[in-house]
This record gives structure tokens, sequence and C-alpha cells, in this order.
């Protein structure tokens, strides 16, 4: 997607050192471990000198040292307790189950920058500047949940085969409320793609919106089975984020389902008399140019128009998962050429759906595409 976009709607304790007589000095909270080992060498002699010689005279000094070792010796204690307990709260373990910058009821905090901003559910790398954010994860592939950085995808649609009817959802937030904010991306705020479970019948629409967040479009499922449908959105949070988010859900056309296999990996096709085609090779985790050029029946350039602000719309689906792939378009062509850069997530086979428009009529050209 482009990544320009508008919005539309311890404290030392210092022991007391009266007993010890008005003229001692006062003890200090860095010598009570000296004080305490010289108080009780002196005191063992005092008191042997007490008890073979004069008791009136040395009884009072024994008590006086006694006293003002025994306030040293409790003051150090409570003095290390103190100093232990603050050091402990400072250099306490974080806890591991809680996330960086919250508390443990996990609010936000502000986290390593300082900051005071707190993000919504699961998004992913971001900048705060109202720029598109760009949320993904696993190995690149999107639309793989109904759920996803806190944006929830609700449809309320009934298929039948061959029967016209409607596509209704809503885009619901981490609160449960309609999202009724979007940025525009591509000409549109809303890109729907239709696909069956076997990568046939895909079709690109995009809906309105109701007042209520509704958003709705006239669809037909031309054959039964089970529907995969992927909203392809960029939604506008409260506080001016820009969230690009792909949902997925899967829907049910009843009707007997005959699934049929991919076509053959071909790097071209035919659609209403233009040949379309395209040169380079994907290649797993690594972005690579796919340069598509689409010719009329004389073999000349075919006249592309702008279609969803580029040349063409390059959808690619993986078999399998149906997993959806951001493919970036250039903003200028290449001469005749339209390129389109693909990411492969991992091997396997892929269908690729590219839109153009020519003459004021859109069109599809379906690749099978396989990556080693």
């Amino acid at each position: 997607m482009p990544e320009s976009s508008s919005v539309t709607s311890g404290t030392g304790v210092v022991p007391d050192d009266s007993e010890a007589g008005s003229g001692a000095p006062a003890a200090q909270p860095g010598d009570a471990a000296l004080a305490g080992d010289a108080a009780l060498a002196g005191d063992a002699a005092l008191a042997g000198d007490g008890a073979s010689g004069s008791a009136g005279a040395a009884g009072p000094v024994a008590v006086d040292r006694e006293t003002l070792r025994l306030a040293l010796v409790v003051g150090g204690l409570v003095l290390a307790v103190l100093l232990g307990f603050g050091l402990g709260r400072m250099n306490a373990p974080a806890d591991p189950a809680r996330p960086a910058g919250t508390t443990a009821g996990g609010v936000a905090t502000g986290g390593a920058d300082g900051g005071a901003h707190a993000h919504s559910p699961g998004t992913g790398a971001h900048t705060h500047d109202g720029a598109t954010v760009t949320q993904g994860g696993g190995d690149g592939a999107t639309g793989l949940s109904i759920t996803s950085a806190g944006y929830t995808l609700v449809p309320s649609t009934e298929l039948v085969a061959g029967r016209a009817g409607e596509l209704r959802f809503q885009i619901r937030d981490d609160q449960r409320r309609a999202v009724t904010r979007f940025a525009v991306v591509h000409d549109k705020p809303m890109h729907v793609i239709m696909v069956r479970r076997d990568l046939g019948g895909y079709r690109h629409l995009h809906p309105t919106m109701a007042a209520d967040g509704t958003w709705s479009v006239p669809i037909t499922a031309p054959e039964a089975g089970p529907w995969r449908m992927y909203a392809d959105f960029t939604a506008v949070a409260d506080d001016g984020r820009q969230v690009a988010v792909v949902l997925g859900a899967d829907l049910t056309a009843s009707g007997a389902y005959r699934p049929r296999p991919l076509p053959a990996a071909a790097t071209s096709a035919i659609v209403d008399g233009f040949t379309v085609g395209y040169a380079g090779r994907p290649e797993v985790g690594k972005s690579v140019p796919l340069r598509f050029r689409v010719t009329g029946a004389d073999g000349t350039a075919a006249a592309l128009e702008p279609y969803l602000g580029a040349y063409g719309h390059l959808v690619a689906l993986r078999e399998g998962d149906l997993g959806y792939l951001h493919v970036h378009p250039e903003p200028v062509r290449d001469g005749d050429d339209v390129t389109f850069w693909l990411t492969a997530p991992g091997p396997g086979s892929y269908r690729m759906f590219l839109d153009f428009q020519v003459g004021g009529v859109v069109r599809t050209a379906e690749f099978t595409l396989t990556v080693a």
C-alpha cells in the first residue's frame, strides 16, 4: 500500500547516643561495625577488672560502655536491613510475564522511551505522526485471522449460489464498537476480496458504509462451496493513528461443492482478447519485481488506464491456508510495463490476480505461480 493516505470520517538510621554519656562523640552509621568490634574488646577487659577489683569504681563505667555497645550493634543491624531493602527495590527483576512499560494490571506506563503513549492491542511497528501503520506477522501472509491489531471483522451474510445477494459486515474495535473512520488507500476506504476455497471465482469489491459502520455491496456467488472474504483497510484510531489491517472470514454458498485443482503454472494469460504476461521469478523471503505487460490482439501495448491509483492492482493468495499477500506497485510505469514487488513467504503454489483497466472496463488476468 502507498504510504500516503487521507482520512474519511534507604534512609540511614543514626542510633541515639544519649545513654553513652554527654561527653561521648555521636556514633555515625558508617562506623557501626567498627564501633561494635571495639566495644566488645574493651568491655571484656573492663568487666574483668570490675570483678577482681573495686566494684564501686568500675561498675558505672562498665554499664555505660555496655549500653553504648548494644546501641551501636542494634543501630548497625537496623541500618543494614534498611539499606538492603532499598537496594532490593531498586534492582528488583522484571516480571517475565508482564510486557515492558506496563503495570501489573497491563496499563501502559510509557515504556523505555519515557512516553505515555498506549498502543492498541496487537499493533506492529508504527510511527506516532499519523503515518500508516505497518501491521502483519508470521511469515508475511495476512488475512488469516478474523481479528488482528485490535480490530474484528463481523460478517452478516448468507450466500446462495447463483442468487443475487448482498455482502454485509462491520469492522469493530477492541471495545466492540463499530469503526466508522477509515483512510482512503488506493482510491478507496475499503477493499474486499472474495475467492472460493479452491482459489476460483475471484471478486474485487468496493462496498459503501452506512452511518452505523455497516458496509454493504451486492454480490452473486457463481458457484456453491466455501468462500473466503478479505477486508483490506486502514482504520483511523481515536488518537489519529492509522492502522493498516487485512482481516479474513469464511463464508459458505449453499449447494454442492465440487473443488477444482489449480491450473498449471504459467506466465501469460488471455482475457477478453488481451494477452497479459509477466517476467520475474519470485523468491522466498526476498522482494522481487514482477513486470506485467498487456497487449492487444494486434500485439501492441494496450492503452492502460489508471485503476485504484495505479495502472493495475495485484493480489496474490497462497494455496492451502489462503494467506493474502500485499503486493506493492511502482508509482510509475516502466515503459509499457507495470511493475509490482512480491515477496513469497514460503515455497508452494500461489494464485495471482491482476486487475487492469482499458477503455473504462476493468478485467482480471489470473496466474498460477509456483515458488520452489
